[in-house]
């Protein structure tokens, strides 16, 4: 058996952005082919596009994999393709095991139907046998947590719940794909928890997991490989968190240079906080570009607030010559951060012990607004730190450590 789960050859997936032309185009391909003319899909005809252009890349089994890009890119025509709902019209695309899919909230379900009998519907459309659903009926609902209103119609569902059954339903059939659309971002904070302690699960047992989201954090914590789609381009494929970079880069990039469009003809809407500093500071509040490794460092950012920043993320990175080293942001460390209000802001982080291998770095300053895709401002490596060694430490770095004779 190939240790390649899914395999992407020079794929194309085209549209029409115009619906009276794509049922004219439509006839004519099937009279085309009743008439034994194979008809060339590898052509754009008028108002058609490439929703997927040219997308060429290889899955292992077992792996977990990740598909970003803004909206419009598409992240979901690709899962549909790799889900079997859609055809490429150019390429091809080769799927090896049972898939199961989480792409729509309510896919699969029938509204006038209780989730009991809709646990039955889609497992048997996801491949289950009635005795297998059976045999699993009871953890299906006890993970779902859909309580009193299993016997309910789901129309009444919420589209948490929605989620929470679709999900439960799909990691339980034991697929040897998983596709998953930014659909788990409904669900609540603690079954989001529970849905990737289920993923991490399955994935070791030989799942091969592709995960589409928005949530930076949960495709770095969750993918080890990551692609970047942009307007149907396969823009990178590596590793998450190189893809990631790129990905927030070039978005922010994009929207500075449409901001600079724009005041050509209209005032620019101006930032509603800007970065003012970064200030790296030691043990006696002295302000430094050099540290020993294992010294305190104290970083003090100030911003100054236009306009109120309801839900602000903030964040530090290092980057050496390999790429980011180490990241400080409140979002993915959970800092409850109250919102900012227009004027100074000051924010201080303090690393007891920075431990970082003796190098030089420099370091990036991030504020962002409820997700760090969404970014209000963005100082790129513009501050430089030098870690040394400590006068007593052998080696690139210095750890604590405790003695015992």
């Amino acid at each position: 058996m190939s240790d390649i789960a899914i395999r992407c050859e020079n794929t194309g997936k085209k549209f029409c952005k115009s619906l009276k032309k794509s049922v004219l185009y439509g006839g004519m391909d099937i009279l085309c082919s009743t008439l034994g003319v194979i008809p060339d899909s590898g052509i754009l005809r008028q108002d058609e596009f490439w929703a997927i252009e040219n997308a060429d890349f290889e899955i292992k089994r077992g792996e977990s994999f990740g598909i970003i890009g803004p909206n419009g890119s598409g992240k979901t025509t690709l899962l549909k393709l790799l889900n079997g709902i859609f055809m490429p019209d150019r390429g091809k695309v080769t799927v090896e095991g049972k898939v199961g899919a989480l792409i729509h909230v309510g896919a699969g379900f029938h509204p006038m139907l209780s989730g009991r009998e809709n646990i039955y519907i889609n497992g048997s459309i996801i491949g289950m046998s009635k005795r297998e659903i059976d045999r699993k009926f009871k953890i299906i609902v006890e993970f779902a947590d859909i309580g009193d209103f299993l016997d309910s119609p789901v129309k009444n569902y919420s589209s948490g719940m929605y989620v929470r059954l679709g999900f439960s339903i799909a990691v339980h059939s034991e697929p040897e794909v998983l596709l998953i659309d930014e659909i788990l971002a409904v669900g609540d904070k603690e079954f989001q928890i529970k849905c990737y302690q289920r993923m991490n699960e399955i994935r070791k047992k030989g799942t091969t997991i592709i995960l589409v989201s928005h949530n930076e954090y949960a495709v770095r914590e969750n993918t080890s490989r990551c692609l970047y789609l942009d307007h149907g381009k396969q823009r990178f494929i590596g590793p998450s968190e190189e893809a990631i970079s790129m990905y927030i880069k070039e978005a922010y990039e994009h929207r500075l240079e449409h901001e600079k469009d724009r005041s050509s003809f209209c005032a620019v809407k101006r930032k509603s906080a800007e970065i003012i500093g970064l200030k790296l500071l030691n043990n006696r509040g002295e302000q430094i570009n050099f540290i020993e490794t294992g010294a305190f460092l104290s970083m003090v950012i100030e911003l100054n607030v236009h306009e109120k920043i309801d839900k602000p993320i903030v964040g530090v990175n290092f980057y050496n010559g390999d790429g980011l080293v180490y990241a400080a942001n409140s979002y993915y460390e959970q800092v409850d951060i109250s919102p900012f209000s227009a004027g100074k802001q000051i924010i201080h982080i303090s690393i007891p012990q920075f431990h970082l291998p003796t190098g030089d770095y420099l370091c990036s300053v991030v504020v962002a607004q409820e997700q760090a895709t969404n970014l209000v401002d963005w100082h790129d490596m513009s501050y430089k730190l030098i870690v040394g060694r400590a006068p007593n430490a052998r080696g690139l770095l210095k750890l604590q450590t405790q003695w015992k004779f």
